[in-house]
């Protein structure tokens, strides 16, 4: 059972990773050049 688990959370980590960079790139559509920048600011504004 706990093989099945593992499997399922890399699984989900994969998914996640794949979002991710879906994601950045479209914040780097949208901020250019400053999308690292605002994306720092998010992650420390928390």
């Amino acid at each position: 059972m706990e093989t099945y688990n593992a499997v399922e959370i890399a699984k989900k980590i994969i998914e996640l990773d794949v979002k991710r960079d879906e994601l950045l790139e479209d914040l780097m559509n949208l901020a250019g050049n400053r999308a690292f920048e605002l994306l720092r600011f998010m992650q420390n504004k928390k």
